[in-house]
């Protein structure tokens, strides 16, 4: 039977608590999100076989809120709440003050040909393709309807390509988050609801560029396609997308900031003839982190920078990961959790607030507070 170094599991569990206090006093805090119903009163959106775009968005994403104010510990505020018009600019400033956890703008989408369907979930970036080009197009063009647009938006044109290319990602430190948030509300919709998934893409959208957390565009499907705005205009469609997208919301914040995502039964099974004791909960510590390595993640982004870039502020032994198109950016290497926090502080110090430590093990990368509570 193997040993147990109880000592050592309690210095290690320590010092998960200890290096990563701010982390877990998140879990005490309010988690705020804000939802964005798209378009609204003198901008329609799109509308195809008497669908509408700002009514189903509206009705849709006050199901979502409806849903999620049942959570504890969890704050919904809403960007309208009725057939109004609100200033591009202005959405994801009011995310902003209220200094929100998620900014989730909801969509419906739309295309000459009638045949397309299914769902997206867009993330800030560069175009990736024509299609996804015409959606920036249609999305950003609100700014059009707007009083003194040119000096709101600083000449920007949403109809001319060259534009969409400068905007650029001011908060790419949360581009990860977004896409994992993106892929949950995906997989949701394609697990759970058999609707066809178009996938997580990135694009130049003002409204999530502006924002300053992990934010996302949903696009629920196509209006011009009769069979899919059917769904999304009945009761029932609504209910079913809205479900979908409060339970991926539930599940990220479980995963980022602890709590209950609600999705496993609270009800354990009863060991056979043992109690789990602390000191056994311990010993799965050591077995764990044992082979694991330490690095401290700077940020995440689209760009491919050389290890040497200046965006790194003179640190050095940077690293690089590529997943999912998105390349996340490390600093340091250690076996030893004690000499990440110190590497953790010298990055922090170095201008990266919002670094944290990363536990890589099996060729997998988990935060050191996901890793926790995988105990």
């Amino acid at each position: 039977m193997k040993k147990v170094n109880y000592k050592k599991s309690i210095l290690i569990v320590f010092l998960i608590f200890l290096f990563c206090g701010s982390a877990f006093s998140q879990k005490n805090q309010t988690f705020t999100v804000i939802l964005d119903a798209g378009h609204g009163g003198k901008d329609p959106g799109n509308s195809y076989h008497g669908f509408v775009e700002k009514e189903i968005a509206l009705k849709t994403t006050l199901k979502v809120g409806a849903m999620l104010e049942k959570e504890k510990d969890l704050k919904i505020i809403y960007t309208r709440t009725s057939d109004v018009f609100i200033e591009l600019a202005k959405r994801p400033k009011i995310a902003n003050k209220a200094n929100a956890n998620l900014f989730i703008s909801i969509h419906c989408n739309s295309v000459k040909n009638f045949g397309p369907s299914g769902t997206e979930t867009f993330v800030m970036g560069l175009s990736r393709s024509d299609m996804n080009l015409e959606v920036a197009k249609n999305e950003n063009s609100v700014i059009l309807m707007e009083n003194n647009y040119k000096e709101t938006y600083e000449g920007f044109n949403p109809k001319n390509p060259e534009s969409l290319i400068g905007l650029t990602l001011k908060q790419e430190d949360n581009l990860y988050s977004s896409i994992d948030l993106a892929t949950k509300i995906q997989n949701n919709f394609t697990n759970n609801l058999d609707r066809n998934s178009r996938g997580v893409k990135q694009q130049p959208l003002w409204v999530l560029d502006a924002a300053y957390m992990p934010s996302v565009l949903i696009e629920l499907g196509f209006l011009s396609n009769k069979e899919e705005g059917a769904f999304l205009n009945s009761e029932e469609g609504q209910n079913k997308m809205a479900r979908q997208i409060a339970n991926a919301i539930k599940s990220y914040k479980s995963d980022y900031f602890g709590g209950s995502s609600n999705t496993a039964s609270t009800n354990e099974p009863k060991e056979s003839g043992v109690k789990k004791s602390e000191f056994a909960e311990q010993s799965n510590a050591v077995d764990f982190f044992s082979g694991s390595v330490y690095k401290v993640q700077l940020f995440a982004g689209s760009q491919k920078l050389p290890l040497n870039s200046n965006k790194f502020k003179g640190l050095k032994n940077i690293s690089s990961t590529l997943y999912n198109g998105v390349y996340r950016y490390t600093y340091g290497a250690t076996s030893n959790l004690a000499e990440a926090n110190q590497l953790q502080l010298e990055a922090k110090k170095a201008g990266f607030p919002d670094s944290y430590i990363v536990c890589i093990k099996d060729g997998k990368s988990s935060k050191v507070i996901d890793v926790a509570k995988q105990i």
